[in-house]
């Protein structure tokens, strides 16, 4: 009886083991990384440190940051994709009126979540507890830029950051946060 027991047990192990490892890989596969830059507005503003604080306390692990003066270049670059669209000039020249905060955040399914959490692009369709439902107003002063896709993501993090700016590491409290 014993025997049997002590089997049975090993068995429910190895199945909770094999259960665990599949459940993290599924987190690894979901667990991304984002680019999140505060515009001159919002740096003029002094929200840096309650938008840092917002991402923070979601869970989300900051992996770089870099304060500058972006380059017209280097926006023109980032905005390629608003090239023809006729808002395009203003905005590059905007962009590059004052210094920026340039971010990379990561953690599970952080792209989505972090447009969920920084709200509509125009400010009056964003709804209250977002970041620019609670700090914006004007379209063309919407605080913050945060990339739409994983895809779009990593082309953001690659123009804005070389790849050792860009640091591993896990927080203590990792473990508080993600199940596995």
């Amino acid at each position: 009886m014993v025997l049997g027991t002590r089997l049975f047990l090993q068995q429910i192990l190895i199945v909770a083991h094999v259960q665990i490892r599949q459940s993290s890989k599924v987190m690894a596969a979901h667990r991304e990384r984002t680019f999140i830059c505060i515009k001159p507005d919002g740096v003029q503003r002094n929200l840096c440190g309650k938008i840092i604080q917002r991402f923070e306390e979601k869970g989300f692990k900051l992996v770089a940051m870099k304060f500058l003066q972006a380059s017209e270049e280097l926006l023109k670059q980032h905005y390629i994709d608003l090239a023809s669209r006729p808002f395009y000039p203003g905005l590059v020249k905007y962009m590059a009126s004052g210094p920026v905060l340039a971010m990379v955040w990561e953690g599970l399914n952080v792209v989505k979540t972090g447009r969920v959490m920084l709200g509509e692009t125009n400010p009056q369709d964003s709804k209250p507890g977002t970041i620019r439902g609670d700090f914006s107003i004007d379209i063309g002063r919407n605080i913050v830029h945060g990339s739409d896709s994983v895809e779009s993501a990593k082309k953001e993090i690659a123009l804005w950051f070389k790849d050792n700016e860009v640091v591993s590491w896990t927080p203590a409290a990792d473990t508080w946060i993600y199940e596995n």
